[in-house]
């Protein structure tokens, strides 16, 4: 294992999001991550490396050790868990909702319902709260279509603008959390390497934008 301090970050919004933030608390990649087919980067830190991988995936290798530290979105840590780690600072990027959603003016009959998701944790715990019967239906992308194809009758799914559900001829129902970014720590790795961790915790504590 190297003995370099090593970050898991998200591909993707999050990662662009993320790299301005890393550059005020002087880490930078040494490469041109947008361009570079690498996985692993070297910064001008030289304390510190980078490895971009799937937002899914920056939790297990955090959790595993293989990554000292993460950044991954909230909607991932409700999901899937956060056992093993430490969620020291909400980095406030990548915001977003996580909601239910339907055809427009769709209104339940009270019975059984379908909902169409990848948060199928989330989906069932939201359900269950409300004491709706929900069959869970799991998919992986392109959420809108499964009630325009009848599969389901909801769906619970990322929203940003929400553009994508109005061209679809849906609508956001009611929000279940509202999502951004957030530095996740290894256990283990925070008390064996205390002192390196809990200074990058600082220094992008410090850059990170405070909500007026």
């Amino acid at each position: 294992m190297s003995d370099q301090l090593t970050i898991a970050l998200t591909k993707g919004r999050i990662l662009r999001e993320t790299l301005p933030l890393l550059a005020s608390a002087g880490i930078v990649p040494l490469d041109d991550v947008s361009t570079s087919r690498k996985l692993v980067f070297d910064t001008s830190n030289p304390g510190v490396r980078l490895v971009i991988i799937r937002g899914s995936d920056v939790p297990t290798y955090v959790r595993h050790g293989v990554a000292d530290m993460g950044v991954v979105g909230k909607d991932i840590l409700l999901e899937h868990g956060a056992e093993g780690l430490y969620e020291p600072l909400d980095l406030g990027i990548a915001r977003c909702r996580l909601m239910t959603a339907g055809p427009v003016g769709w209104s339940g009959s009270g019975g059984r319902i379908r909902v169409a998701t990848k948060f199928v944790n989330i989906a069932r715990r939201h359900f269950a709260m409300q004491g709706v019967h929900a069959d869970v239906i799991k998919l992986y992308g392109a959420m809108e279509l499964a009630p325009i194809m009848n599969l389901a009758d909801l769906i619970v799914d990322i929203v940003d603008t929400g553009n994508t559900l109005r061209a679809n001829g849906m609508e956001p129902l009611e929000e279940i959390a509202a999502i951004s970014s957030r530095l996740v720590v290894n256990k283990a790795a925070m008390r064996s390497r205390y002192a390196i961790i809990q200074q990058v915790i600082n220094d992008l504590t410090a850059v990170v934008p405070r909500e007026s």
